[in-house]
């Protein structure tokens, strides 16, 4: 009955009454009705009305600190409806008007996480991953000892496995086309800039195919020993170890004996 109440209250102000000389005459509602209804909606799950309603408080009560707890409840609410780009808006307009608020560190992890439920897969343009990863970042960054810094780092991690899954994708598409120096561009950002992901066992494997299709023997013996020292269970060394033994070769640590040492493969 409370909620009908509120909403027929709201409903006389939103809808304009006509003056004499047909002009439209705008009613303010009472910043706690507004504010309550839209409370009402959250908590009944209907976050696409709670979303409208806290965003009429903030419209129509822009100075009251109303609107600053609405602004954030409109962007969680946006979010709830994976309106994300919406959520997104919301938290930075908070952002931009309440730097210091105590709200804040919520405000920038929603939309870290705006960003990453966005992050398609990998056959896809990543930019919105990259968006993800430097929100999620920042959250590290600013908030180190909070929750939301935790769980943050978590989807880092993630969001680089799914770039370093980005560019073994390109890289195994250029390698079934035969361009192999394009493949191993592909494969060698994996490991130099993605090496701490599950990616890297598959891009280093991958190097041996291309270096032993374009005839570099002696480079696909060092990147199969690298390989093989750093995930000697993978079936990706198994993979290598076998291609190479087909040919009479085996695996070869590099000259500097850095084979523990992916960052120097190409050094």
């Amino acid at each position: 009955m409370r909620l009908k109440i509120i909403a027929m209250v709201l409903m006389t102000g939103v809808l304009a009454s006509c003056s004499s000389n047909d002009e439209d005459v705008y009613v303010a509602n009472d910043v706690e009705l507004l504010y309550n209804l839209a409370s009402d909606m959250m908590e009944r799950g209907n976050y696409r009305f709670s979303a409208v309603y806290f965003d009429e408080v903030e419209r129509q009560h822009p100075y009251s600190p109303w609107a600053r707890r609405a602004m954030l409840m409109s962007a969680y609410s946006y979010y709830r409806t994976s309106d994300y780009d919406e959520a997104v808006l919301s938290a930075q307009r908070f952002l931009t008007l309440h730097p210091g608020n105590r709200s804040a560190p919520y405000a920038h992890y929603l939309i870290a996480n705006s960003y990453y439920a966005q992050i398609s897969d990998v056959g896809r343009d990543q930019r919105v991953t990259q968006q993800a990863l430097t929100a999620l970042k920042e959250v590290v960054a600013r908030y180190p000892d909070s929750d939301y810094a935790r769980d943050a780092q978590l989807k880092v991690e993630m969001a680089r496995d799914h770039l370093a899954g980005k560019e073994l994708d390109v890289g195994r598409f250029y390698q079934s086309e035969g361009q192999y120096l394009s493949a191993i561009g592909r494969f060698r950002k994996v490991i130099e800039q993605y090496q701490t992901t599950s990616q890297t066992p598959e891009a280093l494997h991958r190097l041996v195919e291309c270096f032993l299709a374009i005839g570099l023997k002696e480079e696909a013996q060092q990147v199969a020993a690298v390989l093989g020292y750093n995930f000697p269970n993978s079936k990706w060394y198994d993979y290598s170890y076998s291609l190479l033994t087909g040919q009479d070769l085996t695996p070869q640590t590099p000259k500097d004996g850095s084979e523990g040492w992916l960052g120097k493969l190409f050094g």
